[in-house]
């Protein structure tokens, strides 16, 4: 008898623990489900509110405080901060999650202006615009999006927040010089999901204070590897792949994520040029 006791003992043990076991498995199941909707359900839901919120209230304000809509450049078509210091960006910038953006370019920022005059009526010298705050909304007919642009390509300030990050030190809506954006492809409102689907030709407008600016899609780079910042230079041009890019200078407009989706392992490019 003390055998067979034993024997149930035994038995028992091991169901509970087959029973543990399994409780344990389908916990961990449950909770990498919710993650994974989280991930790619829920960040897009909370980034694409801000991001609609974040264009509204831009549109407003160019059109509601002067009363007018900017339809054309302005004269200097320099907003302000275009070349912001790249120092802030460049430790949580180079990793931004599903866009990962590439490195900010060496040596990417504007050199000094001239000495001010101290005259006691000049006035005093403007605040330097912050890394994160929204200058511009960017529009792909094509791909159905709107979405507002801001300074910088911080992961918290700006890439996860739904909106397309500005690379430090790049040229201005409708200057001379490369406009180089960056968006993620995956979460956090997806911005550049479907830049892929882009076509020589196709229209991506960027709208500021100053004006509306209408670049044509022009080349693309499928894939290219996350360190080649050639791809965001002045005149853009890979420094991985030589043949793809442009040989000179212009007004050039680069968008930039990740590929292929669900990974950072490569970059995706897509180049458009300033309408005259």
């Amino acid at each position: 008898m003390p055998v067979v006791v034993q024997a149930r003992s035994g038995r028992s043990g091991l169901v509970r623990v087959l029973r543990f076991g399994a409780e344990a498995v389908v916990t961990c199941g449950v909770l990498l489900l919710l993650l994974v909707v989280q991930q790619l359900w829920w960040t897009n839901q909370l980034a694409r509110a801000e991001a609609g919120e974040q264009v509204t209230v831009l549109e407003r304000e160019w059109e509601g405080e002067w009363g007018i809509s900017p339809s054309r450049p302005s004269g200097d078509g320099s907003p302000d901060g275009a070349s912001e210091g790249a120092s802030e960006e460049s430790s949580e910038g180079s990793s931004a999650g599903g866009a990962s953006p590439l490195p900010s370019p060496s040596g990417g920022g504007s050199g000094g202006g001239g000495a001010a005059s101290s005259s006691s009526s000049a006035p005093p010298a403007a605040t330097p615009p912050s890394s994160g705050s929204a200058f511009a909304v960017l529009r792909i007919p094509r791909i159905g999006l709107t979405v507002p642009v801001a300074r910088g390509i911080s992961r918290s300030k700006v890439l996860d927040k739904g909106y397309v990050g500005h690379y430090p030190g790049t040229a201005a809506p409708g200057q001379v010089g490369n406009v180089a954006l960056a968006g993620h492809r995956n979460t956090h409102g997806e911005p550049f999901r479907y830049v892929n689907r882009l076509r020589k030709g196709d229209e991506i407008t960027l709208r500021t204070r100053e004006g509306t600016y209408t670049y044509l899609v022009d080349k693309i780079l499928s894939v290219t590897s996350p360190r080649d910042t050639g791809v965001i230079r002045p005149v853009p041009r890979s420094i991985v792949k030589p043949s793809y890019g442009c040989s000179e200078a212009g007004s050039y407009l680069t968008l930039t994520t990740c590929t292929p989706e669900f990974t950072s392992r490569y970059r995706l490019i897509v180049w458009a040029t300033l309408r005259r």
